[in-house]
């Protein structure tokens, strides 16, 4: 009787462990075919750079960015900077989803916090602004500056920051070593590195910093971030000493929407006339006009047209990245470049002083300390009429196809870095240049 018990139990034993292994077998396999499922899913909507998989630390995401590439050997200040880069927008908890048909806002800064606390305080009081995302590019890292905004708390927001800004590195190029060469040294004299601009002038790390800090946000704005990836619709962007109106965002959304009716070969929308200076002209009609640099706008379309201009870009001897569009990029699409605008402005330049000026304690670039924009009730609303007629403006003045360029930009490492950054994102397969 005993032997039978003990025989009984062993067998249920038995298919109890059977059981246990069946069960976990088949989850084994139900998991590999999850698995793959995913994976095949996944490999379908792969573009040329996975920025869906950013997965490990900096050094692991600076390889795979550098490989096949001559971008400089980083820093951990610059490793530090590409980890924060891929963390995701803050003030999800606020704001959990984004509106349909979004324009993202880009605002580019470098260090004037007395500037950047300005814009941050007219971009809190657009209307819409919580519809969308607001990516900050920094050039470099100043902790002023990123203490602003995390600060922000009207928006999601994402922080990005130029890993190889020239200000990150204290001794050697992209930053200045001591061996390069120096205002007009003559490189074989001195035996120093560096090749001077058309002036004689070698390169200058504040100036050259201002056209490396827009390429490469231009690049990973629109082909490195995971945020953007597959955004086809206009992206706004804004420097830190424009000041936006309540009514810009509303504009904008109608200008975009108005471009494909009333001027569909219009490249782009603005906020701003050409003209820094102008209010606008008050005309019950929309402005097709040169585009300006004050809060424009355009879609992935118009950067691909950019992007193939790499080389004239990059190669161009003119520091400033507006005027080299102007001179050099846009002329060589072959058609006039349009950009399409109300008649007044929603945003204004109140900068006095130049890109690395106006920073710490110094009052001396904002009057009494504080920015003063005369609005009226109009600048609060959107003020765009979709029955307006488009006039255009032809044979404006300003920078055209012709000139030479003002120069600071003619160092051999300065435009070979430009154009690593614009293969960061793509295969060697994919480049265009």
């Amino acid at each position: 009787m005993g032997s039978c018990k003990k025989s009984r139990m062993k067998e249920a034993a038995c298919r109890r462990f059977l059981s246990v292994v069946v069960v976990t077998v088949g989850g084994v396999l139900l998991l590999i075919f999850l698995l793959r499922a995913k994976s095949t899913v996944e490999l379908a909507k792969e573009p040329a750079f996975d920025v869906n998989r950013m997965e490990g630390n900096a050094s692991d995401f600076s390889a795979r960015v550098r490989s096949g590439l001559n971008l400089p050997v980083q820093n951990e200040l610059s490793l530090e900077l590409e980890r924060r880069n891929q963390l995701p927008p803050r003030n999800q908890d606020l704001f959990p989803s984004l509106a349909a048909g979004h324009v993202i806002i880009v605002l580019y800064v470098h260090n004037r916090p007395q500037y950047l606390q300005m814009v941050v305080e007219s971009l809190s009081q657009v209307v819409g602004i919580g519809e969308t995302m607001l990516i900050v590019s920094h050039d470099g890292y100043f902790q002023e500056m990123n203490k602003i905004i995390e600060g922000i708390r009207f928006c999601q927001v994402k922080q990005i920051f130029a890993p190889y800004s020239p200000h990150i590195f204290s001794n050697r190029f992209p930053g200045v070593s001591l061996n390069d060469c120096r205002d007009k040294d003559d490189a074989a004299t001195n035996k120093c590195d560096g090749n001077p601009d058309q002036y004689g002038n070698h390169r200058s790390l504040k100036i050259v910093s201002l056209k490396h800090h827009w390429w490469w946000m231009m690049n990973t704005v629109w082909d490195g971030l995971a945020e953007t990836h597959g955004h086809s619709g206009h992206i706004l962007f804004i420097e830190e000493d424009h000041f936006i109106f309540p009514n810009a965002y509303r504009n904008l959304q109608a200008l975009v929407k108005l471009k494909l009716k009333k001027c569909p070969s219009c490249y782009a929308a603005n906020l701003a006339p050409s003209d820094v200076n102008s209010r606008g002209e008050g005309w019950a009609s929309l402005i097709a006009e040169r585009m300006g640099n004050v809060g424009y706008s355009f879609n992935r379309t118009v950067w691909r047209k950019i992007h193939r201009k790499a080389k004239e870009f990059c190669y161009f001897d003119e520091y400033n990245w507006d005027i080299t569009m102007w001179a050099t990029v846009y002329p060589s699409f072959g058609a006039p470049v349009y950009t399409l605008r109300g008649p007044k402005t929603s945003a204004v330049h109140f900068g006095k002083c130049g890109l690395h000026q106006g920073q710490a304690a110094n009052k001396t670039c904002i009057n009494n300390g504080v920015v003063k924009v005369a609005l009226d009730e109009g600048d609060k609303v959107m003020n765009i009429d979709s029955n307006w007629d488009v006039r255009i403006f032809k044979h404006q003045p300003g920078y055209k196809a012709g000139f030479k360029g003002w120069g600071g930009w003619g160092d051999d490492r300065d435009r070979q870095l430009c154009l690593d950054f614009s293969q960061m994102y793509r295969s060697k397969e994919a480049a265009s240049f």
